[in-house]
């Protein structure tokens, strides 16, 4: 196993609430995987009652570990890193990213070779080898009321799908986020996350942000990471509200002229959503677990927006 470097290259940040196995593996696959590029690991924990902090102090007592008292959400954690990360780059990981071998050496080449990039994303895979979503466009009113997969059809270079095979690296508009190298300069320069996200719509935020100061974000193809999606976050009704939540505040700052239609066009969805998951409920007579759990959280959801968006 490597060791930790005292002068790192890179500076992997690791943000964990509740997800011990998930963080060991994800941990022992930076140890594994990069053998020939100094670096450092800072885990900030937000809070966690799993034994995750005393599991990492044990295998792992080279990481250094930032304890939360409270939750403090996705964007605040990865800023407590960046104040004190000593690498040329940072690179962001989720608990529930595995790094495959030569992934963080292909982001490394190309952001070395590349002083554009602000930012480079790998692609994901779910267990099986087959592709996840990597990249994103930023979001408009298209991408709003238009299906994803339709608009992954029809404008491919706009908005990629994750059935778009590539090879070689090219520009993104926004990366998402599980495993995400930045350059330590860009940082510096446009700043760390929006701390008023708590999760969701960071990484989108800053790239748009990055864009405005003049650079880039890229896909890597050639780098692969698995991701076991939605476990570092959970996927229960709470989680689909922070993800509105982050949204309307993305539309909020970045089109506040528009962001009234905007708001009525995304619950117009949400209305839409409830109506074909009851009709779906109602032709399988209850039997599809899936499709009772989607209605529940599709009514819970208009609920919420109907006492105003609260805090969840």
């Amino acid at each position: 196993m490597p060791t930790i470097s005292t002068n790192p290259e890179i500076s992997f940040v690791v943000v964990n609430w509740n997800t011990r196995e998930y963080l060991l593996a994800c941990l022992e696959s930076i140890h594994r995987t990069v053998t020939d590029i100094p670096f450092e690991v800072l885990l900030v924990d937000n809070a966690s009652q799993d034994g995750s902090v005393e599991a990492v102090e044990g295998r792992f007592p080279g990481v250094q570990i930032i304890r939360n008292p409270t939750n403090r959400g996705f964007a605040t954690a990865n800023n407590q890193a960046f104040a004190c990360m000593r690498g040329r780059y940072a690179l962001l990981l989720n608990t529930d990213a595995v790094l495959l071998d030569g992934a963080v050496k292909a982001l490394h080449t190309f952001m070395e070779t590349h002083g554009d990039a602000a930012m480079a994303c790998g692609q994901l895979l779910n267990r099986d080898g087959t592709r996840q979503r990597s990249a994103a466009a930023f979001p408009s009113w298209l991408t709003l009321v238009a299906n994803e997969t339709v608009l992954n059809l029809l404008f491919p270079r706009k908005y990629p799908g994750k059935h778009r095979a590539s090879t070689s690296p090219h520009p993104v508009d926004s990366c998402i986020g599980a495993c995400l190298m930045v350059r330590s300069s860009a940082i510096r320069e446009v700043g760390g996350f929006d701390e008023r996200y708590f999760f969701f719509f960071e990484e989108t935020d800053w790239a748009l942000q990055m864009k405005n100061a003049g650079w880039k974000s890229y896909l890597i193809p050639r780098a692969d990471i698995v991701h076991d999606q939605g476990k570092s976050v959970g996927q229960n009704v709470r989680a689909r509200i922070h993800f509105y939540r982050s949204r309307y505040h993305y539309l909020r700052k970045w089109h506040p002229r528009s962001f009234p239609l905007l708001w009525a066009l995304v619950f117009l969805r949400l209305l839409v959503n409830t109506l074909l998951s009851g009709a779906g409920v109602l032709l399988s007579f209850g039997t599809a677990r899936a499709l009772r759990h989607r209605l529940q959280t599709y009514i819970q959801l208009i609920f919420w927006h109907l006492k105003g968006c609260p805090e969840p």
